[in-house]
């Protein structure tokens, strides 16, 4: 029994020691790898629906990031529940307005479509699609994503269809009969309907191996949050992740790190559970603040993908409302208009 114990003791330490030395060889390559590193383009997450759950003017926010923060790479979502309120009738007025605004700058926009589309409660579904049967939901989604990237596939803007958004991340409201075979299902389809644009599959950097999505698509996104909070432990920080683990989890699943973004680049406070106005901006500052996103911006650029999009435009532009413009201030001195 003590030659077991003992036996079980030696594997333990040299399994945490070999942890050790990897974990600080990996803070290593981060110390050397950042200087050869900052050639990162910046683009910017947006959210009409967002903004105006701020009680802000959506078409201002979105002109202030294209025209006095000059943002030319965007991401934003047909959501579901936008685009086709009503059952066969589909509404693309706001969705053409922000397509046409960007091409006018020659700005570029990863479209997101599905389900689960970029911000809480993440499945947007219409109310009348929650209440199909399993047959009919498998119809009626189809043929909203082809009605979308029939409108959009030869729109001067659209440079990426992000299919869904974290799409086995449980986050949200789940969204209903969803596996691996739908979005194999979904990206087909995409892929048939538009040959010409690439498709890009999203998933958490911090809460998920990528094993089902990272060769999903043609490209790859990673979400990068760094303080979070949650009702259990309050205000968790990621800031002891070395940089190389994005990277080392791209080469385990195979993905060539050229080939993948960061797609949301934590910028805004993750809150509790209340409407933002009943948060004192102190405690917003807790995870998030001009100080913090300047290191969120340095850390993205040792991660070293070609691309970060920033996440918290609505909030930037709401807080300078309210006399607070370190952040708006802090994005006008990112080198944001470079090509890539």
């Amino acid at each position: 029994m003590k030659f077991f114990k003992g036996t079980f003791f030696l594997v333990l330490l040299i399994i945490v020691g070999l942890g050790g030395i990897f974990y600080l060889s990996l803070l290593f390559i981060d110390h050397f790898y950042a200087r050869s590193n900052s050639n990162v383009v910046y683009g910017v997450s947006f959210s009409p629906e967002y903004a105006r759950y701020l009680e802000l003017d959506s078409r201002k926010v979105f002109t202030t990031i294209l025209d006095e923060w000059k943002f030319r790479y965007l991401r934003f979502s047909a959501q579901w529940d936008s685009v086709e309120p009503t059952a066969g009738k589909f509404d693309f007025s706001e969705l053409d307005w922000l397509m046409n605004e960007a091409a006018h700058r020659q700005a570029k926009v990863i479209l997101t479509i599905g389900q689960k589309t970029p911000r809480w409660p993440e499945c947007h579904l219409p109310k009348w699609a929650q209440e199909l049967s399993v047959a009919d939901y498998r119809t009626a989604l189809p043929r909203y994503l082809a009605t979308v990237v029939e409108r959009y596939k030869n729109h001067p803007a659209l440079e990426v269809w992000q299919v869904e958004n974290e799409p086995f991340l449980p986050f949200g409201i789940t969204c209903p009969n969803f596996n691996s075979e739908l979005l194999s299902q979904e990206l087909t389809l995409v892929k048939q309907l538009d040959p010409h644009h690439s498709t890009l599959v999203t998933d958490s950097g911090e809460l998920s191996t990528w094993r089902k999505t990272a060769q999903a698509a043609d490209l790859f996104g990673t979400t990068m949050y760094r303080i979070v909070w949650n009702k259990y432990i309050g205000y968790w920080s990621y800031n002891w992740i070395p940089a190389q683990f994005y990277r080392l989890k791209l080469w385990l699943t195979g993905r060539n790190p050229l080939q993948a973004y960061v797609v949301e680049l934590q910028g805004e406070p993750w809150l509790p559970d209340k409407h933002i106005t009943e948060i004192p901006l102190a405690e917003q500052y807790k995870s998030m603040n001009a100080q913090q996103l300047e290191k969120n911006v340095a850390y993205a650029r040792m991660v070293g993908l070609p691309r970060a999009y920033l996440w918290g435009a609505e909030w930037w532009y709401w807080l300078r409302e309210r006399g607070e413009p370190a952040l708006s201030n802090f994005i006008t001195t990112l080198n944001i208009t470079q090509a890539h």
